[in-house]
């Protein structure tokens, strides 16, 4: 990459920074500002001369590269100088504060301010110099100092695309996101429009352009556009540029540039006619220029139902364009990116790879982590490699170390780097190449870790937070970020890096140098921060100490530390002395419960996190730049007061105050000072749960004191015990969210009605309740409400009529003697009913409802049918869920009228006997998931069950009296994707599908405890697209298909579970491999007596063989199972031999081994020692005539040993003792002649965890001082040794380190 992209940016970054601080500094410092002001004039210059570096970067070669590092180098050091003044001014405000200042000082103390003074003089001097030197070097190597060009971007050569497929080119996986987006494009629908516009947006390499390509190409759409113009757009966004295209591609030549004639000749060509426009690669995001183009196209009369695709990697240039609804294109499946892969590197995508390549091409597409371009991109790189050592190299290398990788994938995802606007922001993401990959990063932790870093500068009017969440949202909008998780005001949470982007911040991260952060497991903590001296971010999350060392406190400039996850138990005083800390994070330290009151002095703090259930852990008042404080609870002591949040009026986010019983009265509650805080947006106000307290009457009067500011949005109130609310929350104007929880002394609810922002309401067991009316409503009637609850509010009888005009969810739970409810909800949405008892209730709310999308009925145990009307006025329904209505018999004839249904559950419905689903000729279209569970009384298949061919899931469970599915089959089911049956007790027989009619999207059939079920369903072997089979308990089931299962080519997971009647399995034959299974189960099946043979079955990972009684042998064709990982022989007591298991030393993947209970078994299998990749073994329990443990030797690395005896056995095998240095866990188990542990025992120095069971003559353990030798043992389990356990209390004493003894 070039050096502008990664070395120019973290110089210009460190420079922006150094000139602000240096300029903060000048106001403090004394002593030195001649020099302060001498680097604030040197700093610009130097950074002037960056652009030129920039721009002769590749003719300047290694000097502009040697240069612009040494520039940095002096940076840093100019960093920690400023730093150390600012710390300085830190220490003389914090002292003086605590009134410790002497008026006399040590001449010769650390603290003494002339000494200081005139040793920073000296170093501001010595860089000085240094800075005017290397402005020396920069004319003798050709730079000269000019401004960069903010606009300015890097050409983007050859990104010119065109609307031709290659012959060459294939599009997989993308099928129904362009039968969506052709649907959506020619919809008569949007003919209204003149012109809408839709956007393809995603991250680098996602096949954006190539699937903009195939909609642009298909047959619908030539026949609905007149005219189709594609236009490649990239940087340049121009107006005229892209007229200037349009008019090309109609007329094949352009003669003029001006605007006027553009847009004359434009109308000539597309007046009154219907076209689409492509605009591929579109980087713009400024609105106005959008905005200009949108109206030239305005103006060229074309016909209603015109539009634009727009292809782009940013959200933002999503958002500023689109009218449509945007198309989701997720990442490609594994197998669709070896399809790709595959067709590219062979010159027809033919399958003539070798068997033991595939299974690596397979490996390498799994790392193309969902993304076409790469898969292309390698599949070409692979296309001349021949050997498996060549696809293997492949496999393990970085993209940017592959021959062709860095040009063809890294320079896709570079132009995405070179245009983030600023140094520092491209700063911020080659930071996040700290985290590992696939690391769910939390977007505030990741903000304070920028902070702590120096990478977010505060501006007059905003906060580094601030600026550091519009960085994390340019990232996420340019699709740096993905996989995001919201809270529910679609704030982002947490976010992860695709492995693409992530190698991409790890590459331009090597220029950023010099190590600020460290994040440490607690492994050589000590020695490792005497290596960091200017350390800014501390990381010790889940790190295994229980103190922190001494050396933290010499840390000046320690902005960031996380202890949270550790067992520590005090913060030490030194804490006090990083008074340049930001953020304290201390959470799930359940053991933490001291904290000196040294804390107080630490002024800069801003954001500090604990549990939710600790008392306030220091003193707060002086922390007045706190921004995050998320509880504080008070004490019964009052150790800490609700006063001392009176001046922390920075706070922002949520609040939680507990324990509020411990304030007094109003006025002592007046002293937090809530409504000074206008940066709260969600405040929790809770007192405790001791419901029977004396003082229910002061709630009110505390509860007055505690108004918040006006600014509040949401508003929880919990365990309130007074009998009226407070007066404030009518003004609270901006409130979008209120909850009462636990108000079981409140009978009537505050007047809401009015606030104009109120979108979600919530009553929560308010026992007291019993009328809901016009002291609810006040004057307007909920202009923007749109979820409402009432959960558990027992005495509520009455809710009084009303119109909800913008009510969009209804929820009402455990409300059993409600008996009248409003039926004026014009735009409900979505209503959920549980555990009502009076039926009237659930009429009213029903019977002029025509809005409803979802319905769920639950509890409602005196409903016989629905509501009359429910179904026939409520086309629009997609979810229809009932459950545990008792006395529903039937559902109404119009449930075939719901042609947009979607998903239908019925469960718990004893009395159901019939479902009328649909008929021929009114089919439900839309039904993709289809619930039937514990409906006793239903016996016949539903009607018309054949005629939903959208159906992707049907489940169904426990109907025993069912006897048959449709007797034609299942085939018509064309869409369906899962089939369960569960304790279907009467089912005899499953007619899936024939060979002339199959079911394609088939991917999971569970079958369990259908105890009539004889047969395999027939038509299984054509069901092609099959993942997972899992049948279980299936008592009658003797064969599976007599042909084998070969033809499941996509099967994965294959489980049979106690199918006691089954005798044989095939799996496969000679010539067919099952090349996708991945997983082969089976427990239980004690007649099986014949084995499928596992050739060719390359993918295999996992197999489990448990009691199977009738085995005598293992199958043939293991040890062609080489990405065998886990292999389970467990309970097999017939089992006699190993076949061609015998030698397993081909299985080099293997970490997981147990051959266990198999009490005919006379030997193990050899081979094991060339098992390097096996780290857990399980074995023992054989043939009970063996005196001695049978011959094995194993790999060094085993970690985990699980080792079983029999009666006759008196000792350990003896190969155990050579796993000195890896083995961490060791079971003994059922060793009955074993009377004591061997004193090897005590070579095993790695040992963590020894656990010995059921070893009933077991009486003696090694000597203290052979035990004493295992250093690292935490916890000795012993269970079941009787003559043991007397000495146990012995033998712990003898230990000199911790141990647990059960």
């Amino acid at each position: 990459m070039a050096v502008e992209s990664v070395l120019t940016f973290a110089a210009e970054g460190i420079l922006t920074k150094l000139t602000d601080l240096a300029a903060q500094e000048f106001r403090m410092a004394w002593g030195f500002k001649a020099e302060l002001r001498k680097l604030s004039q040197s700093l610009p210059i130097l950074q002037d001369f960056l652009g030129d570096a920039a721009e002769k970067a590749k003719d300047g070669g290694k000097a502009v590269e040697d240069w612009v590092k040494k520039l940095k180098d002096i940076a840093d050091e100019a960093d920690d100088v400023l730093e150390e003044i600012n710390y300085d001014f830190l220490r003389r405000r914090v002292e003086l504060q605590n009134q410790m200042g002497k008026k006399v000082l040590n001449l010769l103390s650390a603290s003494n301010p002339i000494l200081f003074r005139q040793k920073m003089a000296h170093r501001i001097r010595k860089i000085c110099a240094s800075l005017a030197e290397l402005k020396n070097e920069a004319a003798f190597i050709g730079l000269v100092a000019k401004k960069k060009d903010p606009t300015s971007q890097r050409i983007r050569e050859d990104r010119e695309t065109n609307a031709f497929i290659g012959k060459d080119e294939i599009i997989i996986g993308r099928n129904a996101v362009v039968s969506d987006i052709v649907t959506t494009l020619t919809d008569s629908n949007t003919n209204e429009q003149n012109l809408s516009v839709m956007a393809i947006a995603g991250m680098p390499g996602l096949g954006k352009t190539t699937l903009a390509k195939s909609v642009y190409n298909e047959g619908a759409i030539d026949e609905y556009f007149n005219k189709k113009l594609w236009v490649c757009v990239s940087n340049t966004f121009n107006v005229n540029s892209i007229l200037a295209a349009m008019l090309e591609l109609l007329s094949g030549k352009v003669a003029t540039t001006s605007q006027q004639a553009l847009l004359t000749d434009l109308q000539e060509k597309l007046k009154e006619k219907k076209y689409l426009l492509v605009l591929d690669d579109v980087w713009n995001e400024d609105s106005e220029k959008w905005e200009r183009l949108m109206s030239c196209l305005s103006k060229l009369n074309s016909a209603p139902g015109s539009k634009i695709i727009v292809t782009t990697r940013s959200g933002k240039v999503a958002s500023i364009t689109e009218t449509l609804p945007r198309p989701k294109l997720e990442l490609l499946s594994t197998d669709e990116c070896w399809s790709i892969l595959k067709h590219a590197a062979c010159s027809d995508g033919s399958s003539d790879i070798p068997l033991g390549v595939e299974r690596i091409g397979w490996e390498i597409a799994k790392n193309c982590e969902g993304l076409p371009l790469m898969a292309k991109v390698l599949g070409g790189i692979l296309r001349s490699k021949n050997s498996t050592d060549e696809w293997l190299s492949i496999q393990e290398s970085k993209i940017w170390a592959l021959p062709e990788g860095e040009d063809r994938i890294m320079s896709v995802l570079r132009l995405s780097f070179d245009n983030l606007k600023s140094a520092p922001l491209k700063h911020c993401f080659a930071y996040c190449s700290i985290f590992m990959k696939d690391f769910e990063i939390e977007r505030e932790n990741l903000v304070q870790l920028w902070m702590a870093e120096g990478l977010l500068r505060s501006l007059s009017n905003q906060e580094m937070e601030d600026i550091g969440n519009e960085y994390f949202n340019i990232l996420l909008q340019n699709s740096f970020f993905q996989d995001v998780t919201m809270d529910k005001d679609g704030v982002v949470i947490t976010c992860k890096m695709h492995d693409l982007v992530h190698d991409l911040a790890e590459l331009v991260s090597k220029s950023v140098g010099k190590l600020r952060s460290l994040f440490s497991n607690g492994e050589d903590l000590s020695n490792s921060l005497s290596t960091f001296n200017a350390l800014r971010v501390l990381n010790l999350y889940e790190a295994k100490i229980e103190e922190l060392p001494s050396s933290i406190g010499r840390l000046k400039y320690l902005r960031y530390l996380d202890v949270s996850g550790t067992i520590i138990e005090e913060l030490p005083k030194f804490i006090g002395k990083l008074y340049n800390l930001q953020t304290l994070r201390m959470c799930r330290t359940w053991n933490l419960v001291r904290f000196p009151k040294e804390m107080e002095n630490l002024i800069n703090l801003r954001h500090v996190y604990f549990d939710k259930d600790k008392e306030v852990p220091f003193g707060m008042r002086r922390l007045t730049h706190l921004q995050t404080l998320r509880y504080f609870n008070l004490d019964k002591e009052r150790n800490h007061g609700i006063d001392e949040l009176g001046g922390l009026n920075q706070l922002k986010g949520e609040l939680t105050i507990s324990s509020l019983e411990h304030v007094k009265d109003k006025d002592e509650a007046k002293k937090s000072n809530l409504a000074g805080k206008a940066n709260i947006r969600k405040l929790t106000l809770a007192w405790g749960y001791d419901w029977e307290r004396n003082n229910k009457e002061s709630d009110v009067d505390v509860l007055e004191g505690l108004q918040p500011n006006p600014e509040l949005e949401i508003l929880k109130i919990k365990n309130f015990m007074g009998g009226k609310l407070a007066s404030w929350m009518m003004s609270l104007l901006n409130l979008k969210v209120i909850r009462l929880s636990y108000c079981k002394e409140c009978e009537e609810v505050p007047p809401l009605g009015h606030l104009p922002n109120l979108r979600h309401v919530k009553f929560e067991h308010m026992d007291k309740l019993k009328c809901v009316g016009g002291e609810f409503y006040g004057a307007a009637l909920f202009p923007s409400l749109k979820t409402l609850v009432f959960d558990y509010c027992p005495a509520l009888i009455e809710w009084k009529e009303a119109a909800f005009p913008s009510l969009q969810k209804l929820t009402l739970l455990n409300c059993k003697e409600l008996r009248n409810a409003p039926s004026r909800f014009p735009s409900l949405q979505k209503l959920e009913i549980r555990n009502i008892d009076q039926v009237m209730a659930i009429e009213n709310i029903c019977s002029q409802l025509t809005t409803l999308t979802h319905l769920e009925i639950r509890g409602a145990t005196e409903l016989t049918c629905l509501p009359v009307g429910m179904l026939e006025n409520n086309h629009n329904l997609r979810v229809l869920h009932i459950e545990d209505c008792n006395k529903l018999s039937h559902l109404p004839d119009e449930l075939h009228a719901l042609r947009l249904l979607e998903g239908l559950t019925l469960k718990n419905c004893p009395s159901l006997e019939f479902i009328p689903i649909t008929t021929q000729s009114q089919s439900m279209p839309c039904l993709r998931k289809l619930w039937i569970g514990n409906c006793e009384k239903l016996s016949s298949c539903l009607s018309g069950l054949e005629y939903c061919t959208s159906l992707q899931e049907l489940h169904i469970e426990n109907c025993q009296n069912l006897r048959h599915l449709p007797v034609d089959g299942l085939q018509t089911l064309v869409s369906l994707e899962e089939l369960t049956l569960i304790e279907c007790t009467s089912l005899e027989f499953i007619p899936i599908t024939t060979q002339s009619q199959s079911m394609p999207c088939l991917r999971k059939l569970w079958i369990e405890n259908c105890e009539k079920l004889s047969s395999c369903p027939s038509g299984l072997e054509y069901c092609t697209s099959l993942r997972e089979l899992r049948i279980k308990n299936c008592q009658n089931l003797r064969h599976l298909p007599v042909n084998g299962l070969q033809t499941l080519v996509s099967l994965q997971e294959l489980t049979l579970i106690d199918c006691s009647s089954l005798e044989f399995i095939t799996i496969t034959t000679q010539s067919q491999g099952m090349p996708c299974l991945h997983k082969l189960k089976i427990e239980n099946c004690e007649k099986l007596s014949s084995w499928p043979s596992l050739d060719n079955l390359t993918s295999l990972h996992d197999v489990s063989i448990c009691g199977c009684d009738g085995l005598t042998s293992l199958p043939r064709g293991l040890q062609s199972c080489t990405s065998l990982n886990r292999l389970t022989i467990r309970e097999c007591p017939n089992l006699i031999s190993l076949a061609d298991v015998d030698d397993i030393s081909r299985l080099h993947s293997l970490s997981s081994l147990e051959i266990a209970d198999c009490q005919k078994l006379k030997y193990l299998p050899t081979g094991l020692r060339s098992l390097t990749s096996l780290e857990y073994l399980s074995i023992g329990g054989f043939w009970e005539e063996l005196d001695s443990f049978p011959d094995f030797e194993l790999p060094s690395q085993i970690r985990w040993l699980n080792i079983s005896g029999w009666p006759k056995l008196k000792s350990l095998p003896q190969q155990i003792q050579h796993f000195t240095t890896c083995l961490e866990d060791l079971i003994i188990d059922s060793f009955d002649s074993m009377e004591a542990l061997p004193e090897w025992l005590g070579n095993l120095t790695s040992l963590i965890y020894l656990n010995m069971w059921d070893c009933k003559n077991l009486m003696y353990l090694p000597t203290v001082e052979v035990m004493q030798r295992l250093t690292k043992l935490k916890t000795l389990v012993i269970s079941g040794c009787r003559l043991l356990a007397e000495r146990c209390a012995k033998v712990a004493q003898d230990f000199s380190h911790p141990r647990t003894i059960w």
